[in-house]
């Protein structure tokens, strides 16, 4: 142990030393150049970046780059990337990562089998980023559906039709990504397109499952003539009782989440507090 600690001390001195003057050469940097301020650097790594999605486009299949757009609409295009954007992020992730491993590489015995994970895991990185966009955007819009349902019910019921009872739960309804495909489809109303239309593209845009079934429900009644209110009424009731079913089932799900943490944490350490110290008297002779 003091062997392997008198081999690490040199390089964690050694990459102090490194920092220290690297920091040191950058505040030199700028204050020679101002084109090396941190405004400067960020657009020179943007325009970086521009350069590298154009290359992208063209290089890059057709399929990847339509499969990478899907994705970033279901994440609600964040930072308004777009599929050759996402591309050129995830090779610079990939080739800092490359970096920071061969530097470790020569620091510390990891083999080359650093050089291929950590590019591969820095490739990852934006694409962790972007599914956990999109998991806690479809979770935001599942959560506030049933309650703009209830107020578009009402809106309906009070004498609205479907474009102002819309206009009405964006106004009055709670502030999230599904506000923002509503706005999104009121818009399309307003300039043309069908309810029908304007209501799948909104499916289309969020990507969620009870969203999907609520727009088929109201196609379905458009078809057949059914009003409107009454079609409204049925659904709000029975989202509520799916939000109801929905609880429930994470109620049940809690006791076994807890179980592997408390088998693997909690468990060990009260039988260490509890028996450690009879252990010790018991195996090593010890006395309190």
């Amino acid at each position: 142990m003091s062997d392997l600690g008198g081999r690490m001390l040199p390089v964690a001195c050694g990459l102090l030393c490194a920092a220290a003057t690297a920091l040191a050469a950058a505040q030199a940097l700028r204050a020679q150049w101002p084109a090396l301020q941190p405004r400067r650097l960020g657009a020179l790594g943007s325009e970086a970046l521009a350069r590298v999605a154009a290359r992208n486009e063209r290089v890059v299949p057709a399929g990847v780059l339509r499969r990478l757009d899907r994705w970033l609409r279901l994440a609600g295009r964040p930072l308004d990337l777009t599929a050759p954007r996402l591309l050129a992020a995830m090779e610079a992730c990939a080739l800092l990562s490359a970096a920071a491993g061969a530097a470790l590489s020569l620091c510390l015995p990891l083999g080359t089998t650093a050089l291929i994970l950590f590019p591969l895991l820095g490739a990852a990185c934006p694409l962790l980023w972007l599914r956990d966009r999109i998991r806690t955007r479809t979770q935001s819009i599942v959560r506030s559906l049933p309650w703009a349902v209830d107020l578009l019910t009402l809106s309906v019921e009070a004498g609205l039709d479907f474009t102002a009872a819309l206009a009405k739960v964006v106004e009055k309804g709670r502030r999230g990504p599904l506000a923002d495909e509503l706005s999104v489809a009121i818009k399309e109303l307003r300039l043309g397109k069908t309810r029908e239309e304007a209501l799948r593209n909104l499916a289309r845009r969020a990507g969620v499952g009870a969203l999907s079934s609520f727009v088929q429900a109201l196609a379905q009644a458009d078809r057949m003539g059914t009003p409107l209110g009454k079609v409204l009424r049925i659904l709000s009731t029975q989202m509520r009782v799916e939000r109801t079913q929905r609880a429930e089932k994470l109620a049940n799900e809690a006791p076994v989440k807890l179980l592997l943490p408390l088998i693997l944490f909690i468990f060990p350490t009260l039988f260490l507090v509890l028996f450690g110290p009879i252990g010790y008297q018991v195996f090593l002779g010890g006395s309190f």
